[in-house]
């Protein structure tokens, strides 16, 4: 099972359908629960796909539209009914701290678990959260109100140690980090081995970016560049191109393009306007830019 994969929630835009909730994702990082958006529903995406709310340890606002945060109050209830403890970080510009404040100040006198708010201000870029293995960052996105996108990225991984040549060379345990880190051995006798012949490789570092909502702008593709897995919203298809950019929205072409500027490795597309029955029609347009596009939906999970 991968340590770090992505589970949608919901992938569609405005308001709920038969075919799509509002948009949520939660992201699963090692022993980590990341949520990303809160639209109306979340809280019963996440027992319908297993996820618990007591592994909940940050939960990312993208902006303060209704499907992007409305499920949240509720959400946040529900963990005060569980007892859930520890705490949980709300990452949220401040008019959604203020709101989000006062709402739980009336439903919950008092919660099981501490809530902290980390305010993001409008075209802000910086780190939100980062432990030993990850970074988190937000970088602004370009729609009618604030909006913000999320980066996960893993920081650089040590080089796999080659067992027969520790064991050849007799290497101490104390010395075996420095070498995983890059550094050469000397041996008892003076003879310096090179790290290359003692290591293999690190792991790829993987990263994954959300982009939902914003127009297509090549600003995007540079604050993501290099990431391996993007999702970017694609409300719109050819046929409505000319309703995208003054909703503050991107079309499928337009996203794939974008990931394309980025260099980005696989493309998640979705945010689907209510108009369209079909995404995988919107992922065939977008593929014809960019190959490497699924559509997403409800329950998929990706895995980096």
């Amino acid at each position: 099972m991968s340590y770090f994969n992505v589970t949608i929630l919901g992938c569609g835009s405005a308001t709920p359908t038969l075919r799509h909730n509002p948009a949520a994702q939660a992201v699963e990082y090692r022993n980590r629960l990341f949520l990303i958006d809160c639209g109306e529903g979340t809280q019963l995406q996440m027992r319908r796909f297993g996820l618990s709310y007591a592994k909940i340890s940050d939960i990312f606002i993208s902006h303060l539209h209704g499907d992007h945060f409305l499920g949240l109050p509720g959400l946040l209830s529900t963990m005060a009914l569980h007892n859930v403890e520890g705490a949980v970080t709300i990452h949220i510009f401040p008019e959604g701290a203020d709101i989000l404040k006062r709402l739980m100040a009336l439903f919950c006198h008092q919660t099981s678990f501490e809530i902290r708010y980390d305010i993001i201000r409008p075209g802000e870029t910086r780190v939100l959260y980062e432990d030993g293995n990850i970074e988190i960052s937000c970088f602004p996105l370009y729609h009618r109100v604030p909006c913000s996108g999320f980066l996960f990225r893993e920081k650089p991984k040590s080089r796999h140690l080659r067992g027969d040549m520790a064991k050849f060379y007799n290497i101490p345990h104390w010395q075996i980090p420095a070498i995983k880190a890059g550094a050469d051995f000397t041996t008892t006798d003076g003879t310096v081995i090179p790290n290359d012949r003692l290591t293999s490789d690190a792991d790829p570092q993987m990263s994954y970016a959300y982009c939902s909502d914003t127009v297509a702008d090549p600003r995007v593709a540079e604050a993501v560049h290099g990431v391996h897995t993007l999702y970017h919203e694609a409300t719109y298809g050819d046929d409505s191109e000319h309703k995208a950019a003054p909703r503050g929205h991107s079309t499928a072409r337009q996203a794939a393009r974008i990931a394309s500027q980025a260099g980005a490795t696989r493309l998640v597309i979705g945010h689907y306007s209510k108009i369209y029955k079909d995404s995988e029609a919107l992922a065939a347009e977008a593929r014809e830019e960019f190959p490497e596009t699924i559509a997403a939906n409800e329950g998929m999970r990706i895995e980096m």
